[in-house]
């Protein structure tokens, strides 16, 4: 069976009031986090944001680019791109 993965472009948003996902931000989504983005602390909850919303482990979500940009790329291990967009309630 092959390895099955996927990239999300995201838009982050810290310093919400709750993390949530918000919709697109033209090929992107837009996701808020609660937490600053100092010390990578808006990146981790990310991604264990999108581990929890996916039904994946954290382990299967890394962030590829990004660190300290509001615009990142997230790797997604063990679902495709339709996959995870349907997860997040994206269609």
């Amino acid at each position: 069976m092959p390895d099955v993965s996927c990239t999300l472009a995201i838009a982050v948003v810290p310093n919400a009031p709750r993390s949530e996902i918000v919709g697109w931000l033209g090929a992107a989504v837009k996701i808020k986090v609660h937490a600053p983005p100092v010390e990578g602390k808006a990146n981790l909850v990310l991604c264990e944001f999108l581990a929890d919303r996916l039904g994946v482990p954290r382990r299967a979500v890394s962030l590829l680019r990004g660190d300290t940009s509001r615009r990142k790329v997230v790797r997604v291990a063990g679902l495709t791109a339709p996959e995870a967009h349907s997860r997040l309630g994206l269609g």
